[in-house]
């Protein structure tokens, strides 16, 4: 038996991405986004509201980080999703996380999350929905924790979390429970072979 909710942004799971931009000081911004992602090979769309101050920020700026943090700075990456830029201008500095100066675009790459794509804003395009931002990846970096023996990403040691919207929480993600466009390959097969 099913129950009708109505319209809601029900969706599992949904990202924990980190956005990363300087302020017109200088200082480091960092926002959580759980709407967008990627969407082309070397594409991210990042959906946000118009007013955030990482919004100014990347139009100032042309460039931000997007990064997926661990469960080991949950406590810091809820609060980047709490306070606002706009009224907090020093958001980032009463984290405690600490973060360099990339070196391709812009933006600030925050040293405590083990994987970061560095992006250059290519297109704002206002929506009547929201505005979406879309980014050119042009690197990514991932600490050495989180590779494999061939140098390759092992998600599992991302220790990443996802959020729930329907119930407000964060949910670990790690176990490897399959095998991508290899789990479900015997369906591929006729049942007379």
């Amino acid at each position: 038996m099913t129950k009708d909710l109505g319209v809601k942004p029900y969706l599992f799971p949904m990202p924990t991405y980190m956005i990363g931009t300087y302020n017109e000081d200088d200082s480091v911004d960092v926002m959580m986004m759980a709407w967008g992602g990627i969407c082309a090979e070397d594409m991210v769309a990042l959906n946000l509201e118009a007013d955030h101050k990482t919004v100014a920020n990347i139009r100032a700026r042309k460039g931000f980080t997007l990064a997926v943090p661990g469960t080991d700075t949950l406590k810091e990456s809820d609060f980047f999703g709490i306070a606002t830029g706009n009224k907090m201008n020093d958001k980032f500095a009463r984290s405690g996380l600490h973060a360099i100066k990339s070196t391709k675009v812009d933006a600030p790459v925050i040293t405590e999350y083990p994987l970061t794509l560095e992006c250059e804003a290519v297109d704002f395009q206002e929506q009547p929905y929201g505005l979406r931002i879309l980014g050119k990846i042009v690197n990514v970096l991932a600490d050495e924790k989180i590779l494999d023996e061939k140098g390759r990403i092992d998600a599992g040691k991302i220790q990443a979390f996802a959020f729930d919207q329907m119930q407000n929480g964060y949910y670990a993600i790690g176990e490897k429970v399959g095998q991508a466009w290899h789990s479900g390959a015997d369906y591929m097969k006729k049942e007379s072979e």
